[in-house]
């Protein structure tokens, strides 16, 4: 098989690179969850050398996400784990970060908050927690660009859609998140960048 490319990967590495740089800098090792091509995984293995990655995503993925972890020459790319978000017990990982990308929208909400309890049995205390992608604020699209990506998900799947950040701030304060900041990203994305309270 050829390996997977998404355009998408390729156009917002950089700028989220440009977050996790400073998010994960006491952090030495990261669970992606939901690593779809395995495009952000070697990249930011590759520029974020004093951290090991840990790809992960459902079996059907990881076939994809090896092609591109093989062709990594450095130390510090973990290989793929499976990942169900609703499995009960998640792999166990000593990770002091987790980053997901283009994730939530296409979760059903249960799947987001099957996510979020996952995501808040493994992190320590101080663990921080990035998420990537579009969101809508007190109820309203950010741009007419992502009501239309909206509608696209809902047709496909009515239990996806853009998620609303106050539900997601609720989500995430129950179990154990404080809102660190919200940065804004190009092409009307968020990265919401958390930590894990004690």
């Amino acid at each position: 098989m050829s390996k997977p490319f998404s355009q998408a990967c390729e156009n917002n590495k950089a700028p989220i690179l440009q977050v996790l740089k400073y998010a994960f800098r006491d952090v030495s090792q990261v669970l992606e969850v939901g690593s779809g091509t395995g495009q952000h995984a070697v990249y930011m293995a590759e520029h974020l050398p004093h951290l090991q990655w840990q790809p992960s995503d459902q079996a059907m993925y990881l076939p994809g996400v090896r092609l591109w972890c093989n062709e990594y020459s450095g130390n510090n790319l973990l290989a793929p784990l499976e990942l169900d978000v609703t499995q009960v017990q998640w792999p166990e990982v000593k990770a002091g970060g987790i980053f997901t990308a283009n994730t939530l929208h296409i979760m059903s909400w249960a799947m987001v908050e099957a996510f979020f309890n996952g995501v808040g049995s493994l992190l320590p205390e101080g663990g921080k927690l990035c998420i990537y992608g579009p969101f809508n604020y007190q109820g309203a699209y950010t741009s007419e660009s992502n009501q239309a990506f909206d509608h696209f998900l809902r047709e496909r799947d009515p239990l996806s859609g853009i998620r609303d950040f106050e539900a997601i701030e609720n989500l995430a304060e129950s179990t154990g998140f404080v809102l660190k900041k919200d940065h804004a990203m190009p092409a009307n994305n968020h990265l919401l960048e958390w930590c894990k309270s004690g």
